[in-house]
């Protein structure tokens, strides 16, 4: 039953038109353009060093915010105001599976974005290092803390409210997490809390690993698992399922 559900949640996102602009269309053109032209300062660069080196992390850890965050919350807000998780849960589906479901979906999509970022970015010269095992926690860490939030804020607030709320924040997460800004760019004070959020966890983190070789980037995985303990939580507590 969660194998077909996950597979009818992933066919029901892949043929939303709104949801792939969100998820696909959006990190890979933000990638292709800002590798090719120089609109944003990414700081200074080392011998040797490509645009796309500091761009494609930050980039893959913005297609996890898409997916886990903006497009789960509002997917999520808008099936439990047409009553569509109500009438879920009185089936032989457990909620519990249903939310195993989504999960489910989230990674498949996540692993599609993964790999065609990941294919870009090769034909735009990136040069990856470091541990693949750390990338794997990391990205995993980052969907845990993200879903968390996102099923938080459409288990709590109206669809209409998740909305315009999970789209204010991606496009706030977008300039001030680091993905194509770095946060050194940022006033000390505002740096030192920007830093605290998950969105400039994953992006550092990947790009210790990706970019400089890291082994495992330990302060940022420490805030992703935070903010995942705390999302997760507070989601299963909270959410309301009409």
């Amino acid at each position: 039953m969660i194998a077909a559900q996950t597979a009818l949640e992933t066919k029901m996102l892949l043929r939303n038109g709104e949801q792939l602009l969100l998820t696909i269309v959006i990190p890979t053109l933000l990638l292709v353009l800002f590798s090719a032209v120089d609109v944003v300062d990414v700081g200074d660069l080392a011998p040797g060093e490509e645009r796309i080196d500091f761009l494609a992390p930050g980039l893959l850890a913005l297609a996890v915010l898409s997916t886990a965050f903006t497009g789960q919350a509002i997917a999520t807000g808008f099936e439990r105001r047409y009553g569509v998780l109500k009438r879920l849960g009185a089936t032989p589906l457990p909620r519990w599976g249903l939310m195993v479901a989504k999960t489910g979906c989230v990674l498949v999509v996540e692993l599609l974005q993964i790999a065609l970022l990941t294919a870009i970015a090769f034909a735009l010269g990136w040069s990856p290092h470091g541990n693949p095992l750390a990338v794997v926690l990391l990205l995993v860490l980052g969907t845990a803390a993200f879903s968390g939030l996102g099923l938080l804020m459409a288990g709590t607030l109206r669809a209409e409210a998740t909305l315009a709320a999970a789209n204010l924040v991606f496009i706030l997460l977008l300039v001030c997490g680091g993905v194509i800004i770095p946060l050194d760019k940022f006033p000390g004070g505002v740096e030192a809390v920007l830093q605290l959020t998950p969105i400039a966890a994953l992006s550092d983190g990947l790009r210790d690993v990706l970019r400089d070789g890291s082994s495992m980037p330990w302060a940022d995985a420490g805030i992703l698992a935070a903010w995942s303990v705390l999302g997760l939580a507070a989601a299963a507590r909270f959410f309301r399922w009409e």
